[in-house]
């Protein structure tokens, strides 16, 4: 939303359904690639599920998918603006940064029931523009004191799924209406980029603090508004 609005594309004039389409397809090719890059520690999940865990990963998912069925289009008419985008970059950065300051006293063994509650809540708040789903899991996570790594862990279990599950209804909506090229395109733009920076992964794994996360979040999003309001002046 951001990158068309500040380089003056026409992306907004597009029919709703393409643009949403095609942002699904930029996930779709994130989550395939991160299967891939991730395929280890997804088959360790695979292989220690049992109903506890099951019934974790429920709680992380049923949020996001209840909102989104009921609310995911008034959510979009009404913060998916440019400009609604960048201020939810502003406030999220500062949000994970304050979390950031909680004690890293917990572990990813230590996650119970409410804690995949919790978190799957947060997931949800991403369906705002901008806030992010990984930036909300991870605020959620350290909120709730689990240190980096773990925290780390326990959002990319969360958003994998959703994002798979919402990848797949809109991929089977776009194959009953034809694929345009440029979905295509999109989709291998984003699964060789995630492909290709996966590594990074690892590094943010053994990250000391989400200072850096958080004021490129805060940066973009305060960079972003003011070229926006610049814009929007003349």
């Amino acid at each position: 939303m951001l990158v068309p609005a500040l380089f003056g594309w026409s992306y907004a004039e597009l029919d709703d359904e393409v643009r949403k389409s095609f942002e699904v397809a930029l996930h779709a090719g994130t989550a395939c690639a991160l299967l891939i890059a991730l395929r280890h520690e997804v088959a360790e999940v695979l292989r220690e599920m049992d109903g506890g865990r099951l019934l974790r990963h429920a709680l992380t998912f049923v949020p996001p998918g209840l909102a989104a069925f009921a609310f995911e289009r008034p959510i979009e008419e009404r913060l998916g603006s440019p400009r609604g985008v960048a201020g939810a970059q502003v406030a999220a950065g500062l949000v994970l940064a304050a979390a950031d300051l909680r004690p890293c006293d917990r572990a990813h063994d230590d996650a119970r029931a409410l804690d995949a509650l919790l978190i799957g809540l947060a997931q949800a708040c991403a369906l705002a523009p901008g806030v992010s789903r990984n930036g909300a899991t991870l605020t959620a996570a350290r909120l709730l004191r689990f240190d980096r790594r773990s925290a780390n862990r326990l959002s990319r279990h969360a958003a994998l799924p959703i994002i798979l599950a919402a990848a797949g209804l809109k991929g089977l909506r776009l194959w009953k209406r034809g694929m345009p090229p440029g979905m295509v395109a999109g989709a291998g733009a984003a699964f060789s980029s995630t492909l290709l920076s996966s590594p990074l992964v690892r590094v943010v794994d053994g990250a000391r603090s989400y200072k850096p996360f958080a004021a490129y979040r805060v940066a973009l999003g305060a960079v972003s508004l003011m070229r926006l309001n610049g814009a929007h002046g003349r």
